[in-house]
């Protein structure tokens, strides 16, 4: 695939907003089902994290294979980290802000007993995005990031971009094919051996986890990169409704075989091998002729990752309004409505508010201070 016109895929933005939007959708559900989460409406949304890593390696092969006779490791990490950190630090201030908040005694054990200097600690420690282990719990939930809780797949895209960095971009695509391969193999082992039946985990500091996040986060990224070397340029049309239908229905099909778990993480592993690539593809090879269409394609994709990092304090708060007031007895079903779909809406509204007067200014001012072309 020729790289030399830098092209931008405007309906892949669009798409990784359909998936982030998705997942706000699912937070917002399953704050129904922490007790079964086999019943859980969008049953699959977590799955949206495959789907980033599989962009993140399309997206980062695409941009930057052809340029490192002209652009050093610092010069990469710099870009890296213009286009992260900001909304990254935002997220850990609202987390903060809203943390007492967020107050459910049973749902959160450890947040009554937190001090506020602790809470400052744990958000400035999450603006570098340094994971935390079980002594800066402040929730009691066992996350790397205690105030935001999505913060765990940033953790694990920077351990890509340093991958690939200092060695993926160097290998040749044999071998890249052979690590996929490899990749492929631990992914379905996982999902089909899973006691959950599913592939869901890797935001804990611990071994296991850590390995969860890992094998999540191995054969999506090399899929995508491989795909930026491999794609042949031709046109698919109405690639950006063909390519949402798919990521709706995918993220959205109720759990499989019951309680034969292995049969929904076969579905999960396929989904993530065959179908998110094959979506990246339809996205990278279509185009958006209607000017409306393009508008929305661009809001989407401008509050997709501010949506995704910085919506989870609000699903926090809701959560607990639910685990206190709705689930004990069964009742206040129409205010948790009300409540959901404000949720969603001021979710989308301070990521765009956000990215408007926080993250676009922030990442222009430090693109100029930093780069020099």
């Amino acid at each position: 695939m020729s790289q030399s016109t830098n092209k931008h895929f405007e309906i892949l933005d669009g798409m990784r907003g359909v998936a982030a939007i998705i997942v706000v959708a699912f937070h917002i559900l399953e704050a129904f089902a922490l007790g079964d989460r086999k019943s859980q409406i969008i049953n699959h949304g977590y799955l949206a994290v495959d789907f980033f890593f599989v962009l993140s390696g399309f997206v980062i092969g695409y941009a930057y294979d052809n340029r490192w006779d002209k652009m050093t490791l610092g010069g990469f990490f710099k870009r890296r980290i213009i286009r992260l950190q900001p909304m990254v630090i935002m997220g850990s201030i609202i987390g903060a802000a809203t943390f007492y908040l967020q107050a459910s005694p049973e749902l959160y054990a450890n947040l009554a007993s937190t001090e506020v200097k602790d809470v400052i600690i744990v958000m400035l420690i999450g603006f570098t995005m340094i994971p935390v282990g079980r002594s800066f719990d402040v929730r009691g939930w066992g996350e790397m990031y205690p105030l935001n809780g999505p913060g765990w797949t940033l953790f694990f895209e920077y351990i890509a971009y340093t991958l690939y960095a200092l060695i993926l971009r160097r290998l040749p695509n044999i071998i890249l094919m052979i690590l996929a391969g490899i990749a492929a193999g631990f992914l379905i082992h996982l999902s089909v051996t899973a006691d959950t039946g599913t592939v869901a985990g890797g935001w804990s500091l611990d071994p296991e986890q850590l390995k969860v996040g890992m094998i999540r986060l191995s054969y999506p990224f090399l899929s995508g990169l491989l795909l930026s070397r491999f794609m042949k340029r031709t046109h698919i049309k109405h690639s950006f409704l063909i390519s949402s239908i798919l990521m709706a229905l995918v993220l959205s099909l109720p759990r499989l075989g019951g309680d034969t778990n292995w049969i929904n993480g076969l579905y999960e592993a396929l989904v993530i091998i065959f179908i998110f690539p094959l979506i990246v593809y339809l996205g990278a090879n279509g185009e958006i002729k209607n000017e409306k269409a393009r508008k929305f394609a661009k809001f989407l994709g401008d509050i997709s990752y501010p949506i995704y990092i910085t919506h989870y304090a609000f699903i926090y708060m809701y959560t607990a309004f639910v685990f206190n007031e709705v689930l004990p007895e069964k009742q206040n079903y129409g205010l948790a409505a009300v409540y959901g779909v404000l949720t969603f809406v001021v979710s989308i509204l301070v990521a765009y508010l956000s990215v408007k007067f926080y993250d676009e200014p922030l990442r222009k001012w430090w693109s100029k201070k930093w780069l020099k072309s």
